[in-house]
């Protein structure tokens, strides 16, 4: 027999206060009604991620565009990436919509006033993004999003989506809108990279070539321009930039257009550029110097443009792509001890020389050097009459802002909204 303890008048059994500890919790864990005000169904919240994008994140555009100071602007709202819809569940109600950090963003916050009760908003925003893995990117990855929304401080739903990051280098050419299409050739300008630390150096080795004593941009005439370019011309020649037509990306988007880029730093380490490579490559060492240039777009091809004057009056054009008709560092490897080139590498180029070039060379009357600073001026001159046919054939379509398949980028006027991927 099991005597049952019998609690003093005054006591309350331990038992008797789990129980009702007990009841409590059930209660508030879905035993009574909920205390929330506001009904998840009703407020309807939803996370759109703007369907012009295929569901692909691209960080190039991300970090060229500067959205803080484009959000007004109508012609970028079919841009921004992410839009929520809610209905106002009262009058005045304060809606704040809650990103969660991942590898793309900080923890970001976006809050509006709901004015009207059982009116639906549909709100479009932007994330606190972490620019430096943006710019890392350089394999896709899927990356998962959530979205929480409050009414009022109230926790009212989580959405979560998925998205996948896209290489820097895949630069969108156009997004499909519906029956149209929106052109982003434009974004080619972010490739232009002026900025970047190694230029620096890069000058310097192009005054250690003789070709200039300085950079001056537009302060000595067109000529002093000239000069200055064919000084860029030749170096890239000396550091022997092949061409590689790659431009593949393993995009699944049927319905964007995207074209692999190099970044400045991948034609220079890599050596190998395509046509638009290389154009970006020889705009930011241009722009650097204060000389302004142009990307002439057409269907399957991209040249530069430069002009000799600051008042845009002359244009000269240069297919960089010729750079590689000729290997200057395969050249200087092959240079006997006597610093002569081998015959079979001398018939290379003598088709870019002039008789009197090849009498000087093979009179020992001019160094290697010498030697290739002609061949630098020799091709440069190609390379201006190259494109001379076509651009007169299509100036009409470079001119037409509704042909979207002819663009002309003058960087310097993209840079009020395009900016360098750094």
């Amino acid at each position: 027999m099991v005597r049952l303890h019998q609690p003093k008048p005054g006591q309350v059994s331990l038992a008797l206060i789990a129980l009702s500890c007990l009841a409590i919790f059930l209660t508030s864990c879905g035993g009574g009604k909920s205390n929330k005000l506001f009904d998840p169904a009703k407020v309807g919240f939803s996370v759109t991620y703007n369907p012009i994008y295929d569901n692909q994140f691209y960080p190039s555009l991300i970090l060229a565009t500067e959205y803080a100071q484009t959000l007004s602007n109508p012609a970028t709202q079919t841009l921004m990436p992410f839009s929520f819809t809610v209905t106002a569940p009262a009058d005045g109600c304060v809606l704040r919509v809650v990103i969660d950090s991942s590898v793309l963003n900080y923890v970001t916050i976006l809050q509006e006033v709901l004015p009207h009760r059982g009116e639906q908003y549909t709100i479009q925003g932007t994330a606190k993004w972490k620019y430096d893995n943006l710019r890392s990117t350089r394999l896709g990855y899927p990356v998962d999003l959530t979205f929480t929304c409050y009414i009022n401080d109230e926790e009212v739903d989580i959405e979560n989506i998925r998205l996948n990051c896209r290489s820097i280098n895949e630069c969108p050419l156009s997004l499909a809108s519906g029956n149209q299409r929106v052109d982003t050739r434009w974004l080619f300008a972010a490739y232009v990279n002026e900025d970047h630390p190694e230029i620096e150096n890069i000058l310097s080795d192009i005054l250690d070539q003789g070709i200039v004593s300085s950079f001056n941009g537009y302060q000595n005439g067109p000529e002093s321009v000239r000069r200055q370019v064919l000084a860029v011309w030749h170096y890239v020649l000396r550091r022997g930039i092949a061409y590689s037509s790659i431009s593949c990306t393993s995009n699944p988007s049927t319905s964007t257009n995207v074209q692999h880029i190099r970044l400045f730093d991948d034609v220079w380490n890599t050596r190998q550029a395509n046509c638009i490579d290389a154009c970006v490559f020889f705009a930011s060492i241009l722009r650097k110097i204060g000389i302004r240039t142009v990307i002439f777009v057409e269907p399957c091809h991209a040249y530069l443009g430069y002009y000799t004057d600051r008042n845009r009056r002359h244009l000269e054009l240069i297919e960089t792509t010729i750079t590689s008709w000729v290997n200057i560092p395969e050249l200087q490897r092959s240079l006997d001890a006597d610093g002569r080139l081998p015959q079979e590498q001398l018939d290379k180029i003598s088709k870019y020389l002039s008789q009197k070039d090849l009498q000087l060379w093979n009179e020992g009357r001019i160094t290697f050097d010498q030697l290739t600073q002609t061949l630098a001026k020799s091709l440069l001159d190609k390379a201006k009459v190259y494109n001379d046919d076509t651009y007169k054939a299509n100036r009409n379509n470079f001119a037409d802002t509704a042909n979207i398949a002819y663009q002309q980028l003058d960087i310097e006027q993209l840079r009020t909204k395009v900016q360098p991927i750094r």
